[in-house]
């Protein structure tokens, strides 16, 4: 579908310039097709998106689909271990050439008349041309990807920004823990009713552990209450003992009040390790481990690693497993959410882990999520809707996202 960029401009900033400051957004921006069309190309074709893991195609010939609003993009290892993210459509007459969602293929084969490509998106056979026609002007279309300490992030832009600032944050927090040297212990799909916004922002606030998460507010101290001195005095003393221990084993440590990061100076990507509540060494429900060490780990107390990158991506990362949830826009009122959990890649289901110990955490915090998520939507659907504040205490990383999300659209 050709960009629609340019039609709603106007009424986009007419709806920025009504909003209050520290409120929610109008409906509009979680019910309107001309919205959502305009955050495909201001926002979903122009920044880095989290994709997946190289785990997930650890051989030559292993590739995944990954569909983003009418592209499919064929993510795709070559025998020279290099990846590559090409368009999944054929150069002859528009096929889609990979039809399967995973997959290990010799070569790209179009199913309606059999051009086919290498694992670099080259042209190599096209039956029927002449002698002298150019294979190497009719190679698949490429899109950027990149690899930083095993996670998969793609550019649809024609001139895609410089991923460089983003390796230097995340690449020191993510080697310890091998998330390159993982498997895939489990990955499940969701589609959540609600606008992709509406899931973000249940994603940077809190407010709502206490009642939407039993299991996570056990393990974590984001609902802790810095302004009752006893808890602080906890929490201080908890971080203080985990960065020296950390740091004596070298590792990068980068955190302040647990969990209550912003995204700093604008940045789309953010890394920080926290210390979990005594008494949890990893994040399962009885705060024990769940499977094999991971990375360089030696110890299993080592708090968990919180990455988010915008606008579709966040992770867990504890010393024996990762959690990953990626998030893609499908209309208005509908967002495709994908979790994965990874394990180190020699790890053994049913003998060095069981899922009924592995999922439960994530998932039901995550499925807890989707259910409040929905409501939220549900209600903003309403003629009667208005926008509300924030709270100033417990939810200025939301008001932060929808600060960053208007500076994208305006």
């Amino acid at each position: 579908m050709p960009p629609t960029d340019a039609a709603p401009t106007a009424d986009i900033h007419a709806l920025i310039a009504r909003r209050s400051a520290g409120h929610s957004l109008p409906r509009e921006f979680h019910t309107e097709a001309a919205i959502y069309r305009a955050e495909m190309e201001r926002i979903f074709r122009r920044g880095w998106l989290f994709i997946g893991h190289a785990c997930e195609i650890p051989r030559a010939g292993d590739y995944f689909l990954y569909e983003i609003d009418d592209d499919s993009i064929i993510v795709i290892r070559a025998a020279d271990c290099r990846i590559h993210a090409l368009y999944n459509t054929c150069r002859h007459r528009g096929s889609i050439i990979c039809t399967q969602a995973t997959g290990n293929v010799a070569r790209l084969v179009c199913p309606y008349h059999q051009w086919s490509y290498g694992h670099d998106g080259e042209l190599l056979s096209c039956g029927a041309m002449p002698d002298d026609f150019d294979k190497h002007t009719h190679a698949l279309a490429h899109a950027a990807v990149e690899e930083v300490g095993g996670l998969l992030f793609l550019n649809l832009a024609d001139t895609p920004s410089d991923f460089a600032p983003a390796r230097q944050t995340l690449e020191p927090q993510l080697r310890p823990h091998g998330l390159n040297r993982a498997k895939v212990a489990f990955q499940i799909e969701y589609d959540v009713r609600a606008n992709w916004k509406l899931v973000w922002e249940n994603n940077r606030e809190c407010l709502h552990c206490p009642v939407g998460h039993p299991q996570y507010v056990r393990a974590n101290f984001d609902v802790a209450s810095a302004d009752d001195p006893r808890t602080a005095r906890r929490i201080a003393a908890r971080s203080a003992e985990c960065s020296t221990r950390w740091r004596a084993l070298g590792m990068n440590v980068d955190y302040g009040e647990a969990g209550l990061y912003p995204f700093p100076d604008g940045r789309w990507y953010r890394a920080t390790r926290t210390p979990l509540a005594e008494g949890f060494v990893t994040e399962s429900v009885d705060g024990q481990p769940a499977a094999p060490l991971m990375g360089d780990f030696r110890e299993y107390d080592m708090g968990t690693l919180r990455l988010s990158t915008l606008p579709n991506f966040w992770n867990h990362s504890s010393s024996d497993h990762s959690v990953s949830t990626r998030l893609t826009p499908a209309g208005t009122a509908l967002t495709k959410a994908q979790v994965t959990w990874l394990v180190h890649e020699d790890a053994v289901e049913g003998v060095d882990y069981h899922l009924d110990r592995l999922l439960p955490f994530w998932k039901l915090t995550s499925e807890q999520d989707w259910a409040l998520c929905e409501n939220n939507q549900r209600g903003v659907n309403s003629s009667r809707y208005q926008p509300g504040p924030y709270s100033t205490k417990k939810e200025y990383n939301v008001a932060r996202f929808v600060e960053w999300y208007l500076n994208e659209m305006s």
